[in-house]
């Protein structure tokens, strides 16, 4: 997605994703892409659900995969394997899904509370549960994984900010 694109149908906040056999979603607003997995570099010493870096677009990105994240074996990738491009604040992060992701919309009313479920980082994130089309579907938190990739900003290995991200300079 460009962010300078507008969407055509503001009713639709939330693109949703599979992982494993569970449902969840992301506020649209965070997502800047949904890509095809690119090149991925693996980094020494990274918490075990960044699985590396990817060069998008010029920019070094820690990619997260979800599976691990959430205590699931790794799996192959296939041809439903997807990317999606997050902004966390003023760093991008990939996260690795398993199925197409879908666009739909959900109003306030419709989200309750997540369930309070483990404890630090047993803790998956999720700031709220929904009902969609007969399926739960659990909102993550997008600012849990600004916390996760901290370590490899404090090591060096990413920048504290996403250089594209940065205002130019006047000239």
């Amino acid at each position: 997605m460009d962010p300078h694109r507008q969407r055509h149908d503001p009713s639709k906040n939330l693109v949703g994703f599979v992982v494993g056999d569970v449902h969840y979603a992301v506020p649209i607003a965070r997502v800047r892409a949904i890509v095809n997995p690119l090149y991925l570099v693996a980094l020494p010493h990274a918490p075990a659900a960044v699985c590396g870096v990817a060069d998008y677009r010029g920019d070094v990105v820690p990619v997260v995969d979800l599976r691990a994240r959430f205590g699931l074996p790794r799996a192959t990738a296939t041809r439903r394997t997807k990317w999606i491009v997050l902004l966390v604040e003023d760093r991008l992060v990939a996260l690795v899904v398993d199925d197409n992701p879908e666009v739909f919309g959900a109003g306030p009313t419709e989200m309750r509370p997540a369930p309070a479920v483990g404890t630090g980082d047993d803790v998956r994130g999720i700031s709220a549960v929904l009902n969609h089309s007969g399926t739960l579907v659990f909102i993550l938190d997008t600012e849990r994984f600004r916390e996760l990739t901290e370590p490899l900003v404090v090591s060096g290995a990413i920048p504290r900010t996403t250089p594209s991200l940065m205002p130019k300079a006047p000239s």
